[in-house]
């Protein structure tokens, strides 16, 4: 099927829909409106970028058949032989943007995040720069108008974590974010050091889309739920009731712990945020493994063990190993200014879609 005939077909669902929508039954039953708007949505700028394509395709043809006329006269021709060669320009720029707007979207991309930070090679300052990501991609998601909440933190006594998870709210968060998986290094002079050597760090974050209820089936006989004291750094306590909430997912042996709300229930609802994510997550693992065999994205977005990226305080400098970036700009990167990293990323992942496609 080449690309035309595709195109035709997504408009004659984007009308199907539309005609579904229109039905008392369905506009009166959120349940049955709710996924087709969501399709609706999606269908909706390439079935216009098509409709755009195809009138002005209309007109390159008739233009082409004037030019091809012996009725009319030279200067009438050399005007129209202007408009054509701007409308053949036009449609092969609008038949770019539509490769793009077919290419497979990641049903995730819209979704809320939860990004899992922790400590790895370095003690106290891997701890420390935990901390400095953390506050990196919060600096990052209010620039967009986004929430950020903290759902677990293991915090050490100078200030860094040990472990940190947080969801950042807001659509298409995820699309944002999905790169960041993986081995971040750090390089420079650590604030616990008195000799000035430059120190290597590591620090593993994991991306994680945000599953509802409806994504993951979790039987509560798999469940085992256990209570304990919340503690803060160093060990001390926080209060002295059982709000802590420490949940074993059985089967998966997955655990998860939560302990920043004083309500119990409060850190079970945030416990289960987690859970049901990095379920969905190891779900998406296993489907991954089993297709191994097909081509993957060239940038990524799940090996947790492979090293993205480096930040390097003396030089000012850092490197995205993936696709061979180097910004020297990292204060400001720090500060939240990701644009520029994300927008390169997701640039590279496309081009390899794009490229698999042709192949294909």
């Amino acid at each position: 099927m080449n690309m035309i005939e595709k195109l035709k077909q997504v408009e004659e669902r984007y009308n199907f829909i539309n005609d579904r929508l229109c039905s008392p039954e369905i506009a009166a039953d959120a349940s049955l409106s709710t996924p087709l708007l969501k399709e609706l949505k999606t269908l909706t700028p390439v079935v216009e970028k098509y409709r755009e394509y195809v009138k002005n395709d209309a007109a390159v043809r008739e233009a082409k058949e004037i030019l091809d006329s012996t009725a009319e006269d030279k200067d009438f021709k050399e005007l129209v032989r202007e408009e054509y060669d701007e409308g053949r320009e036009k449609s092969e720029r609008l038949l770019e943007e539509l490769k793009l707007l077919l290419l497979p979207r990641d049903e995730n991309d819209d979704r809320n995040v939860i990004i899992e930070i922790r400590s790895s090679a370095g003690g106290e300052e891997s701890a420390l720069f935990a901390g400095v990501l953390f506050r990196m991609y919060s600096m990052y998601a209010q620039t967009k108008g986004w929430r950020p909440e903290i759902l677990y933190a293991n915090e050490t006594t100078l200030g860094g974590y040990k472990e940190i998870s947080f969801m950042i709210s807001g659509e298409g968060a995820y699309s944002r974010f999905k790169f960041e998986s993986g081995v971040h290094r750090v390089q420079r002079i650590p604030v616990t050091e008195s000799n000035g050597k430059i120190q290597t760090s590591t620090v593993t974050v994991a991306v994680l889309p945000e599953a509802q209820e409806v994504d993951v089936e979790i039987n509560p006989a798999d469940l085992q739920i256990d209570t304990f004291r919340s503690s803060g750094a160093g060990g001390q306590h926080i209060n002295k009731t059982e709000s802590a909430i420490r949940i074993t997912h059985i089967p998966t042996g997955i655990v998860v712990e939560c302990q920043d709300e004083r309500s119990q229930y409060k850190n079970k609802d945030k416990a289960m945020k987690i859970l049901r994510s990095r379920v969905l997550e190891l779900e998406r693992e296993k489907h991954e493994k089993e297709i191994a065999g097909e081509r993957r994205s060239q940038v990524g977005t799940g090996d947790r063990s492979e090293r993205i990226r480096t930040y390097n305080y003396p030089q000012s400098r850092v490197t995205d190993h993936r696709i061979g970036l180097t910004l020297y700009k990292l204060e400001a990167i720090l500060n939240g200014a990701l644009d520029e990293l994300i927008d390169a990323l997701i640039t590279a992942d496309t081009a390899e879609k794009l490229k698999n496609n042709t192949e294909s």
